[in-house]
Protein backbone atom coordinates (compact mmCIF):
# COMPACT_ATOMS: atom_id res chain seq x y z
CA UNK A 1 0.00 0.00 0.00
CA UNK A 2 1.48 3.30 -1.01
CA UNK A 3 2.17 6.00 1.82
CA UNK A 4 1.52 9.22 -0.15
CA UNK A 5 -1.00 8.80 -3.14
CA UNK A 6 -1.11 12.24 -5.00
CA UNK A 7 -4.51 11.83 -7.31
CA UNK A 8 -4.71 13.95 -10.48
CA UNK A 9 -4.14 17.48 -8.79
CA UNK A 10 -4.02 20.78 -10.03
CA UNK A 11 -3.31 24.19 -8.64
CA UNK A 12 -4.88 27.21 -10.54
CA UNK A 13 -3.95 31.32 -9.59
CA UNK A 14 -6.35 32.68 -11.84
CA UNK A 15 -5.31 32.21 -15.15
CA UNK A 16 -2.13 30.50 -14.10
CA UNK A 17 -1.87 26.31 -13.67
CA UNK A 18 0.97 25.84 -11.86
CA UNK A 19 -0.07 22.06 -11.37
CA UNK A 20 -1.89 20.41 -14.14
CA UNK A 21 -3.22 17.38 -13.49
CA UNK A 22 -0.28 15.33 -11.48
CA UNK A 23 -0.60 11.50 -10.04
CA UNK A 24 2.55 10.48 -7.57
CA UNK A 25 2.78 7.50 -5.47
CA UNK A 26 5.19 6.87 -2.92
CA UNK A 27 5.83 3.32 -1.41
CA UNK A 28 7.07 3.03 2.18
CA UNK A 29 10.97 3.19 2.87
CA UNK A 30 11.65 4.83 -0.91
CA UNK A 31 13.54 7.51 -2.08
CA UNK A 32 11.89 9.73 -4.95
CA UNK A 33 13.45 12.88 -6.86
CA UNK A 34 10.95 15.44 -8.20
CA UNK A 35 13.04 17.32 -11.09
CA UNK A 36 12.12 20.24 -13.83
CA UNK A 37 13.11 23.79 -14.98
CA UNK A 38 12.28 26.91 -12.81
CA UNK A 39 8.89 27.51 -13.00
CA UNK A 40 8.06 23.80 -13.71
CA UNK A 41 5.08 23.59 -10.53
CA UNK A 42 8.24 21.38 -7.97
CA UNK A 43 7.49 23.24 -5.12
CA UNK A 44 3.74 24.23 -5.44
CA UNK A 45 3.40 20.72 -5.82
CA UNK A 46 5.36 20.22 -2.83
CA UNK A 47 2.95 22.90 -0.96
CA UNK A 48 0.13 21.08 -1.83
CA UNK A 49 1.52 17.38 -0.06
CA UNK A 50 2.44 19.49 2.83
CA UNK A 51 -0.79 21.86 3.00
CA UNK A 52 0.33 24.90 2.83
CA UNK A 53 -1.89 25.19 -0.60
CA UNK A 54 -5.52 23.42 -0.92
CA UNK A 55 -5.44 21.95 -5.01
CA UNK A 56 -7.85 23.50 -6.89
CA UNK A 57 -8.44 19.79 -8.24
CA UNK A 58 -7.83 16.46 -7.18
CA UNK A 59 -6.73 14.58 -3.95
CA UNK A 60 -3.79 13.60 -1.59
CA UNK A 61 -4.26 10.60 0.80
CA UNK A 62 -1.49 9.70 3.24
CA UNK A 63 -1.39 6.37 4.89
CA UNK A 64 -5.28 5.32 3.13
CA UNK A 65 -6.50 8.74 5.25
CA UNK A 66 -8.01 11.58 2.93
CA UNK A 67 -5.44 14.75 3.69
CA UNK A 68 -6.93 17.13 1.13
CA UNK A 69 -8.25 20.19 3.21
CA UNK A 70 -6.22 18.80 6.54
CA UNK A 71 -4.04 21.57 7.67
CA UNK A 72 -0.48 21.77 7.94
CA UNK A 73 0.14 21.40 11.43
CA UNK A 74 -2.40 18.06 11.50
CA UNK A 75 -0.48 16.80 8.70
CA UNK A 76 2.52 17.19 10.59
CA UNK A 77 1.23 15.07 13.79
CA UNK A 78 0.14 12.45 11.05
CA UNK A 79 3.90 12.18 9.98
CA UNK A 80 5.04 14.87 7.18
CA UNK A 81 7.60 17.25 7.65
CA UNK A 82 9.43 19.38 5.49
CA UNK A 83 12.11 21.48 4.71
CA UNK A 84 11.81 25.02 2.49
CA UNK A 85 13.99 26.08 -0.32
CA UNK A 86 15.49 29.19 1.93
CA UNK A 87 16.65 27.92 5.38
CA UNK A 88 14.35 27.66 7.93
CA UNK A 89 16.05 27.87 11.16
CA UNK A 90 16.88 30.21 14.59
CA UNK A 91 20.33 31.65 13.57
CA UNK A 92 20.32 33.20 17.13
CA UNK A 93 19.88 29.73 18.95
CA UNK A 94 22.67 27.30 19.18
CA UNK A 95 22.50 23.95 16.91
CA UNK A 96 21.27 22.17 20.10
CA UNK A 97 18.76 24.67 21.30
CA UNK A 98 17.13 24.47 17.63
CA UNK A 99 17.10 20.37 17.76
CA UNK A 100 14.91 20.73 21.19
CA UNK A 101 12.21 22.76 20.22
CA UNK A 102 11.23 20.31 17.62
CA UNK A 103 11.79 17.51 19.91
CA UNK A 104 10.19 18.96 22.81
CA UNK A 105 6.94 19.64 20.66
CA UNK A 106 7.54 15.87 19.26
CA UNK A 107 7.14 14.58 22.85
CA UNK A 108 4.01 16.47 23.42
CA UNK A 109 5.95 19.51 25.74
CA UNK A 110 5.09 22.00 23.48
CA UNK A 111 2.75 24.49 26.03
CA UNK A 112 4.37 22.57 28.88
CA UNK A 113 6.08 25.72 31.61
CA UNK A 114 8.05 22.86 33.29
CA UNK A 115 9.71 19.48 32.29
CA UNK A 116 10.37 16.74 34.84
CA UNK A 117 14.06 15.64 35.28
CA UNK A 118 12.85 11.96 33.39
CA UNK A 119 11.71 13.98 30.34
CA UNK A 120 14.20 16.45 30.38
CA UNK A 121 16.70 13.50 30.03
CA UNK A 122 14.93 12.03 27.64
CA UNK A 123 14.94 15.46 25.21
CA UNK A 124 18.70 15.86 25.75
CA UNK A 125 18.94 12.18 24.89
CA UNK A 126 17.21 12.99 21.85
CA UNK A 127 19.23 16.05 20.68
CA UNK A 128 22.31 13.97 21.56
CA UNK A 129 21.34 11.49 19.10
CA UNK A 130 20.12 13.58 16.79
CA UNK A 131 23.78 15.54 16.82
CA UNK A 132 25.71 12.39 16.31
CA UNK A 133 23.50 11.57 13.26
CA UNK A 134 24.12 14.34 11.85
CA UNK A 135 27.89 15.35 12.53
CA UNK A 136 26.65 18.14 13.90
CA UNK A 137 27.72 17.19 17.99
CA UNK A 138 31.19 19.54 17.47
CA UNK A 139 29.35 22.33 16.65
CA UNK A 140 26.21 21.93 19.26
CA UNK A 141 27.12 25.16 20.92
CA UNK A 142 27.60 27.01 17.72
CA UNK A 143 25.16 30.15 17.11
CA UNK A 144 23.43 28.53 13.79
CA UNK A 145 23.86 31.77 12.52
CA UNK A 146 27.59 31.29 12.26
CA UNK A 147 28.00 28.28 10.82
CA UNK A 148 28.33 27.49 6.98
CA UNK A 149 25.50 27.05 4.57
CA UNK A 150 25.82 23.22 4.46
CA UNK A 151 25.94 23.02 8.49
CA UNK A 152 22.58 25.44 8.47
CA UNK A 153 20.65 22.80 5.99
CA UNK A 154 22.01 19.88 7.96
CA UNK A 155 20.55 21.56 10.89
CA UNK A 156 17.25 22.45 9.37
CA UNK A 157 17.16 18.68 8.11
CA UNK A 158 17.48 17.41 11.42
CA UNK A 159 14.57 19.70 13.08
CA UNK A 160 12.75 17.91 10.67
CA UNK A 161 13.60 14.13 11.30
CA UNK A 162 13.05 15.31 15.38
CA UNK A 163 9.45 15.49 14.46
CA UNK A 164 9.59 11.70 13.95
CA UNK A 165 8.25 11.78 10.56
CA UNK A 166 7.08 8.93 8.04
CA UNK A 167 7.82 10.63 5.22
CA UNK A 168 9.96 13.90 4.83
CA UNK A 169 9.98 16.65 1.93
CA UNK A 170 13.22 18.23 1.59
CA UNK A 171 12.87 21.07 -0.79
CA UNK A 172 16.22 21.74 -2.68
CA UNK A 173 18.42 20.41 -0.11
CA UNK A 174 21.75 21.40 -1.81
CA UNK A 175 21.14 24.39 -3.25
CA UNK A 176 23.63 26.98 -3.12
CA UNK A 177 26.21 24.43 -2.19
CA UNK A 178 29.46 23.79 -3.09
CA UNK A 179 31.10 20.51 -4.25
CA UNK A 180 31.98 19.43 -0.26
CA UNK A 181 28.59 20.52 0.99
CA UNK A 182 26.69 19.05 -1.72
CA UNK A 183 28.51 16.02 -0.61
CA UNK A 184 27.95 15.94 3.00
CA UNK A 185 24.31 16.64 2.51
CA UNK A 186 23.70 13.75 0.12
CA UNK A 187 25.20 11.64 2.23
CA UNK A 188 23.27 13.13 5.25
CA UNK A 189 20.13 12.18 3.10
CA UNK A 190 21.43 8.92 2.40
CA UNK A 191 22.33 8.01 5.56
CA UNK A 192 18.71 8.69 6.76
CA UNK A 193 16.67 6.89 4.15
CA UNK A 194 18.87 3.93 4.71
CA UNK A 195 19.76 3.94 8.26
CA UNK A 196 16.44 5.37 9.80
CA UNK A 197 14.69 3.45 6.77
CA UNK A 198 12.54 6.96 6.11
CA UNK A 199 10.45 7.88 2.88
CA UNK A 200 11.72 10.71 1.35
CA UNK A 201 10.43 12.97 -1.47
CA UNK A 202 13.21 15.65 -2.30
CA UNK A 203 12.93 18.33 -5.46
CA UNK A 204 16.48 18.90 -6.23
CA UNK A 205 18.22 20.72 -9.07
CA UNK A 206 21.91 18.74 -8.98
CA UNK A 207 21.94 15.83 -11.34
CA UNK A 208 24.44 14.35 -9.57
CA UNK A 209 22.33 13.96 -6.34
CA UNK A 210 19.12 13.03 -8.13
CA UNK A 211 20.87 10.21 -9.96
CA UNK A 212 22.99 8.94 -7.68
CA UNK A 213 20.19 8.96 -4.42
CA UNK A 214 16.79 8.56 -6.31
CA UNK A 215 15.07 5.33 -6.54
CA UNK A 216 12.76 6.99 -8.32
CA UNK A 217 12.65 10.32 -10.45
CA UNK A 218 9.51 12.43 -11.75
CA UNK A 219 9.85 14.95 -13.98
CA UNK A 220 7.65 17.52 -14.51
CA UNK A 221 7.19 20.79 -17.07
CA UNK A 222 5.21 23.65 -17.07
CA UNK A 223 2.96 22.31 -14.42
CA UNK A 224 2.60 18.96 -15.86
CA UNK A 225 4.06 15.08 -15.33
CA UNK A 226 6.43 14.98 -18.21
CA UNK A 227 7.76 11.32 -17.35
CA UNK A 228 8.40 9.12 -14.66
CA UNK A 229 10.76 6.56 -13.81
CA UNK A 230 13.55 4.86 -12.50
CA UNK A 231 17.42 7.03 -13.13
CA UNK A 232 18.18 4.50 -15.77
CA UNK A 233 14.95 4.94 -17.44
CA UNK A 234 14.81 9.14 -16.70
CA UNK A 235 18.51 9.50 -17.86
CA UNK A 236 17.54 7.50 -21.57
CA UNK A 237 14.07 9.24 -22.27
CA UNK A 238 14.76 11.32 -25.43
CA UNK A 239 11.91 13.81 -23.93
CA UNK A 240 13.57 14.30 -21.18
CA UNK A 241 16.67 15.25 -22.70
CA UNK A 242 15.08 17.43 -24.99
CA UNK A 243 13.33 19.17 -22.13
CA UNK A 244 15.57 19.84 -19.33
CA UNK A 245 18.53 16.69 -18.60
CA UNK A 246 20.53 17.79 -22.13
CA UNK A 247 23.71 16.66 -22.02
CA UNK A 248 23.50 16.14 -18.38
CA UNK A 249 22.34 12.53 -19.14
CA UNK A 250 24.67 11.77 -21.84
Amino acid sequence: MSLLRVENVSKQFGSLIAVNGVSMNVEPGELRAVIGPNGAGKTTFFNLISGFLTPTAGRVTFDNEDITHMLPARRVWKGIARTFQITEVFPELSVRENLRVPVEVAAGHRLSPWLSADDDGEIRARVTDLMDMSGLADKADRLVGELSHGDQRATEIMMALALKPRLLLLDEPTAGMGDQETYDIAQLIRKLHKDQSLTIVLIEHDMRVVFHLADRIMVLAEGAMLAEGTPKEIAANETVQAAYLGKAAA
